[in-house]
């Protein structure tokens, strides 16, 4: 079999530091024991996320270079407009300094308190935006979904079923449905494109808006490509551009798929719609053609949305977090299978079996890499999901790899790291919270060991 390489040289690097367990204690210490508060500096390899943390090419640092800042007719923003036109096809073209802007503007402007928003998995933010917003945010995984180490290709799907009693039952109720593409929140897994048809489907029959949440719509067009007949030979843009059809909308954060360091957009074919979400981007983001961006990052933006759809790109990345995925599986480490594009998923629940849920296990292994080996990563569990007392159907921890920036040897690296750990899995203890926020508390909270 070809051995997959990287489709790229590596031109500039940048140094990392090197720390010692009993310095990395006591960062931990000051840091209250989240890994966000943990100085990037301090941190060997940092799996924290892959929103903004890659590489950017040499044609999109070219394309910064003429990044025209005017503040409102910028050549830039035609350029942005035309690249995410041309790909998604919508009219309508909002930038925003980032996804979650796109998210909170989307549900200012269409959901009312009492509303019901459904989606395959609602991600962090997603969450507590339409939350904020006075909605009730509800997940329809599939059923293969929630079977976490046997294969399935389209363990992302949305639950058909779930959706359209959704529908039936809160009539009136529902502005808009979503399907994150891929499923962040259920194991970084694909949805195929019959899925998205039949949803879009069911929404349209019932008079509902249906969305797509695309911070990955290259990697699920990738997985769409390889997994699903009939579009083995179909290119990733094509497949985007049909993903895209079914939708009337989407939010996307930039730095995922679009290969940049900042930078999301708000789409819709909805002209009325449109000009609402505009009036609250010129309130709080900016003028509708840079929406919080300077001109350089939408030219950024326009060249790295091609450069995901790009198939030898796309054939590395999913190799490559597959290498991580499969070598620390092979150590004993229970992950969700298969592998997913972006990201590995731990099941910290089943490694840590001693650790109760009210001990937050996968916080306790996201403590225990950064202090056995300097590695962040990020809980995605009780932590992140269940403050109120909402339950929580799995206790994992994600290794988001970031795109263009690790080398095998790096990675190698992560999977000693996890064998040392697995040998001393028993010695790893639970943590209790000891300071949190009303909303969004993995990102600031603070915590103690047990």
């Amino acid at each position: 079999m070809r051995r997959i390489i990287e489709p790229f040289r590596i031109k500039t690097v940048e140094p990392i530091r090197f720390t010692e367990p009993e310095e990395r204690e006591i960062i931990l210490g000051e840091a209250g024991y989240n890994l966000f508060k943990v100085p990037s500096e301090s941190v060997i390899i940092d799996l924290l996320t892959d929103s903004g943390t890659g590489a950017m090419s040499a044609a999109q640092w070219a394309g910064m270079m003429r990044g025209d800042e005017s503040y409102a007719g910028s050549p830039s923003f035609e350029r942005f407009e035309a690249a995410v036109r041309d790909i998604t096809g919508f009219e309508y073209v909002i930038p925003t300094h980032q996804g979650r802007a796109a998210e909170r503007i989307l549900a200012a402007t269409m959901i009312r308190p009492g509303d019901v928003v459904p989606n395959n998995t609602h991600f962090d933010t997603t969450r507590a935006n339409i939350e904020a917003a006075g909605a009730t945010a509800v997940d329809f995984r599939c059923a293969e979904s929630l079977d976490l180490f046997t294969p399935a290709d389209f363990k992302g799907n949305i639950d058909l079923d779930g959706l359209a009693s959704c529908l039936e039952e809160n009539p009136g109720r529902v502005p808009f449905a979503m399907i994150t593409v891929t499923n962040n929140g259920g194991g970084g897994q694909p949805v195929s494109m019959a899925n998205i048809r039949a949803a879009s489907q069911i929404c349209r029959a019932a008079g509902v808006p249906f969305y797509l949440d695309a911070c990955r719509f290259a990697e699920n067009a990738f997985f769409i490509r390889k997994r699903e007949p009939g579009y083995a030979g179909t290119s990733l843009i094509e497949i985007a551009r049909e993903m895209f059809s079914y939708a009337d909308g989407c939010t996307m954060s930039a730095k995922k798929d679009g290969m940049a360091n900042i930078g999301g957009f708000l789409c819709s074919n909805d002209a009325q719609v449109a000009r609402q979400e505009e009036e609250l981007l010129i309130l709080t983001e900016g003028f509708p053609t840079y929406g919080g961006l300077a001109g350089r990052d939408l030219e950024a933006i326009a060249v790295g949305l091609y450069e995901a759809l790009d198939l030898d790109y796309q054939e590395y990345r999913a190799s490559s977090t597959a290498y991580l995925g499969d070598h620390i599986a092979a150590e004993g480490i229970p992950i969700v299978q298969p592998p997913g594009g972006h990201a590995i998923y731990v099941d910290a629940g089943s490694m840590l079996p001693h650790i109760p849920a009210s001990q937050f296990p996968g916080q306790a292994l996201v403590i225990a890499l950064y202090r056995e080996g300097g590695i962040r990563a990020v809980e995605i569990g009780s932590v992140m999901f269940g403050a109120g007392g909402a339950r929580v159907p799995f206790e994992l921890v994600r290794l988001a790899v970031p795109r263009r920036t690790y080398t095998k040897s790096q990675i190698d690296y992560v999977v000693d790291v996890f064998r040392d750990l697995s040998r001393e899995r028993d010695r790893i203890r639970g943590v209790r919270i000891v300071r949190e926020p009303a909303r969004l508390r993995h990102f600031t909270a603070e915590f103690a060991p047990v």
